[in-house]
């Protein structure tokens, strides 16, 4: 293969995201908000000439080899074909299965009609020494691989499109029962604003924060990013998938109480008026999943207000409040992720935390008081450190509470 100039590779940014309001909504067409930061993925590549992808990690071993004009398939069919994979090798695939996300997005790509002519070279990287869990590190890495595919081919894809695309990778090739959430904020987000979006729409609008509160004094902020040192891959628990089907069944019974027997059982559409009237038909478990809903969805509106005025001790308050549902009524989280999310509230400056991503593992987010972010840190490592020694061993120190701040979304960066 013939060697390559500087001049010649293109960069995507994917950064991670954040999600202060709308925790476990979204796949049920809830409303959301979110925002990216400053740390996520970089992907270099040169389109490769010729119809194979090469891929390397900075994280992982091991190079991935593939064509992109043959079949991919989604984990679902993955049984039955298990003796056909992209590389002829099971043993190979599961050595270098994090390539799954590139394979994924060539099969969204395909299945939507677009047409590949060439793959790329590539070298995959996330930020170093950060446990990316929670931050939708997986979407992140399926939008590069897309803004990497469609920048080689020629293809032009609004955001919107994109968003589906990823979701394919997600839902349909990887199993996952996940909603748009991730996709959207990764894809949508503007440096200093919130993204808020209806999942059931697909409506959304960015939201800048208002300057000064109402005392006049700015209330400028950083986001804590604190790790747990959890680590658990999404798609290889039930966890999720299982509370994605409680919220599902909560929804059946109250639209079945209402007659409304043909709409799709999802809790957006269920009235709030519907879940007054008849909430007292589901049995405990079911009505605390359905309690989560409504009551986060509320959260996201006043949040959105708040913001949108300033009002930055409110806005960290209904994170907050949030938290404490995902862990009373969604009850995601353990033992050491609430023991995060317990210091934080304690540490000097912090508005608000909450678990992020699922909250099955990996970290706390918080946005604190910018001029009390280092002092918050500090504190942060040293008291998490007297609960959970064993795993705080396990942190890379260098990266254990990071200082984050609000970034732009998706984009390819550098381009011939």
């Amino acid at each position: 293969m013939a060697k390559r100039t500087t001049e010649e590779v293109r960069v995507v940014v994917s950064p991670y995201r954040i999600c202060p309001l709308g925790a476990h909504i979204d796949h049920q067409g809830g409303a959301v908000s979110a925002m990216t930061i400053n740390k996520g993925v970089v992907l270099a590549f040169v389109p490769s000439g010729n119809l194979e992808m090469v891929l390397r990690s900075a994280q992982f071993g091991g190079e991935v080899k593939f064509r992109v004009d043959e079949s991919h398939h989604p984990k679902k069919a993955a049984k039955a074909n298990e003796s056909i994979n992209s590389i002829g090798s099971t043993k190979l695939e599961e050595e270098c299965c994090w390539g799954r996300y590139a394979k994924g997005a060539v099969y969204a790509l395909n299945s939507k009609g677009n047409v590949l002519s060439q793959g790329i070279i590539g070298l995959i990287s996330g930020s170093s020494g950060l446990d990316s869990s929670g931050l939708s590190s997986s979407a992140a890495v399926g939008v590069a691989y897309l803004l990497a595919l469609e920048n080689a081919n020629n293809i032009s894809v609004s955001p919107t499109e994109n968003i589906e695309y990823d979701r394919l990778i997600e839902n349909e090739y990887l199993g996952l029962n996940n909603g748009i959430l991730d996709q959207s904020a990764i894809l949508l987000s503007r440096q200093g604003c919130l993204t808020f979006m209806d999942c059931k729409t697909k409506e959304y609008k960015l939201i800048n924060l208002k300057e000064n509160d109402i005392d006049g004094v700015q209330k400028s902020y950083k986001i804590l990013l604190a790790c747990s040192g959890l680590k658990h891959a999404l798609t290889s628990g039930v966890g999720y998938n299982r509370r994605v089907a409680e919220c599902q069944e909560a929804a059946r019974i109250l639209l079945d109480a209402a007659g409304k027997h043909e709409v799709e059982a999802v809790l957006s559409n269920v009235e709030r008026e519907v879940y007054e009237a008849h909430k007292d038909k589901l049995e405990p478990l079911l009505a605390r999943r359905a309690e989560h809903y409504f009551s986060e969805n509320m959260r996201v509106r006043k949040g959105i207000e708040a913001w949108a005025s300033g009002r930055m001790d409110d806005f960290g308050k209904l994170i907050t409040a949030s938290g404490r549902s995902s862990i009373q009524n969604y009850e995601c989280g353990c033992k050491p992720l609430i023991d995060l999310y317990e210091v934080l509230l304690r540490a000097p400056g912090v508005y608000g935390a909450r678990f992020s991503g699922a909250g099955f593992r990996g970290c706390c987010i918080a946005l604190v008081n910018a001029d009390l972010a280092s002092e918050a840190a500090s504190f942060v490592k040293r008291e998490y450190n007297k609960l959970q020694p064993e795993l705080v061993s396990k942190i890379d120190q260098e990266a254990a509470v990071l200082i984050c701040e609000s970034a732009d979304g998706a984009r390819v960066i550098a381009a011939p």
